[in-house]
C-alpha cells in the first residue's frame, strides 16, 4: 500500500509538472502519507514520508535522477515537507485512535442498553410465572386448605402452564443469543408445508383449536430446517393469539405462487401502525397497544426465517388486526437431501 501510494502520487506529479511549479507539487505527496497514517499508523506514515521525499528528490529536483541537491531552497522545501508529513501523520493517527475509542464506547453503551433491556424484560417475565408456581405449589402443600379434585387439578394446570411459559422465555433468550452470535445454522431438508404447519399446531397445544387452517394441496416442497421453521410459525401464531380475543379465530392460509410458498397468519387484534411494521421485529419491542412479554418472539421468528432463506413481514389488516406473511422459496430447483 505504501509503495502504491508513493508511485501513484509520483505519476500525478509527472502529469502536472507542465502546468504547475514542481516545488509546489510536492505537497501532493501528503495524499500518499495521509491514508497510510489513517489505516496503518504513524510508523508506516513516516516510511511513506521518507520515501516520498526521496522520490520527489530523485525524479523532480535538480540534478535529476540523483539524490544530490545543489539548491539550498530545495533542502528547505524537503525539510518543510517532511515536518508537515510527520505532523499530519500524527494528527491522523490520533484521529484514528479517537475514532476507535468512540466506536468502542458506543458499542459498550449499546451493550449496556441491551443488557438493561434483557434484565428488565426477564425480571418482569420471570416474576409472574414464578409467583404463580409458588402460590399454586403452596396451595397444594397446605394442610389448612380443603381442596377437592377440581381444585387440585386447577392448581396443577397452573403449574404446568407457568412452567411452559418459563421454558419458552429461556428458549427465546437462548435462541436470540445464538442468532446474534451467528451460531444458529440451518440444517435444511425437503418438507411439505402442511407438515410444518401440523408440527407448529401440535406445539401450540390447546390454543391450536383457535387457529382456522386453510392448506394448499398443490404447494411444492420447501427446503428448510424443520425445527427452526416450527419456531417461526409457533412464535407468529402465539403473537396472533395473544392479541386476538378468545372468541375470534386466527387464520392460517397456505398458498403457492410458483417460486414461493406463502404462509399468511392473520389475527383480529388492535392492528399495526404503518411506522411499526419493521420495529416489531426488533428485540424487546412491542408494536401494538397492550403488548406484554419480552418482545422476543417476532425477532426470533424473523431471525430463523432469514437463516433459512425465507422472508417474514407484517401488514395492517383491513378493518382490524394484522397479518404476517412467511415466504418460503420452493425447493423445486434446489438440490437438497430428501428427508
Amino acid at each position: 500500500m505504501s509503495v502504491v501510494a508513493v508511485a501513484a502520487v509520483t505519476g500525478a506529479v509527472f502529469g502536472l509538472k507542465q502546468v504547475a511549479p514542481v516545488l509546489s507539487l510536492g505537497v501532493l505527496y501528503l495524499f500518499a502519507v495521509l491514508p497510510v497514517a489513517v489505516f496503518y499508523g504513524l510508523g508506516w506514515a513516516l516510511a511513506v514520508s521518507i520515501g516520498s521525499m526521496l522520490a520527489f528528490n530523485y525524479f523532480f529536483l535538480a540534478p535529476l535522477h540523483t539524490l544530490a541537491l545543489t539548491d539550498s531552497g530545495n533542502w528547505v522545501a524537503l525539510a518543510v515537507f517532511v515536518v508537515t508529513s510527520v505532523v499530519v501523520s500524527e494528527l491522523a493517527t490520533r484521529a484514528r485512535r479517537r475514532g476507535f475509542a468512540a466506536a468502542e464506547a458506543d458499542a459498550l453503551r449499546r451493550s449496556d442498553a441491551a443488557k438493561t433491556a434483557v434484565l428488565h424484560a426477564v425480571s418482569h417475565d420471570l416474576r409472574s410465572p414464578l409467583t404463580a408456581i409458588r402460590v399454586a405449589a403452596g396451595g397444594l402443600e397446605s394442610g389448612s386448605l380443603a381442596l377437592d379434585e377440581d381444585d387440585r387439578a386447577s392448581l396443577l394446570e397452573t403449574i404446568r402452564l407457568e412452567t411452559a411459559r418459563l421454558e419458552r422465555l429461556v428458549a427465546n433468550l437462548l435462541d436470540l443469543s445464538r442468532l446474534e452470535a451467528g451460531v444458529a445454522p440451518a440444517h435444511r431438508e425437503l418438507w411439505p408445508v402442511d407438515e410444518l404447519v401440523s408440527r407448529a399446531l401440535e406445539a401450540l397445544g390447546a390454543d391450536a383449536a383457535r387457529v382456522r387452517v386453510s392448506l394448499d394441496g398443490e404447494a411444492p416442497l420447501v427446503s428448510v430446517d424443520a425445527t427452526q421453521l416450527e419456531r417461526v410459525l409457533v412464535n407468529v401464531l402465539e403473537n396472533a393469539l395473544r392479541f386476538s380475543s378468545p372468541a375470534d379465530p386466527v387464520e392460517l392460509v397456505v398458498a403457492s405462487t410458483g417460486d414461493d410458498v406463502l404462509v399468511t397468519i392473520a389475527d383480529r387484534g388492535p392492528g399495526l401502525d404503518p411506522e411499526s411494521l419493521e420495529r416489531i421485529f426488533e428485540p424487546f419491542e412491542h408494536g401494538r397497544a397492550g403488548g406484554e412479554g419480552t418482545g422476543l418472539g417476532l425477532a426470533i421468528a424473523r431471525g430463523f426465517a432469514e437463516a433459512n432463506g425465507c422472508r417474514l413481514w407484517a401488514q395492517p389488516r383491513p378493518g382490524s388486526g394484522a397479518s404476517f406473511t412467511l415466504a418460503l422459496p420452493s425447493a423445486a430447483a434446489r438440490p437438497t437431501l430428501v428427508r
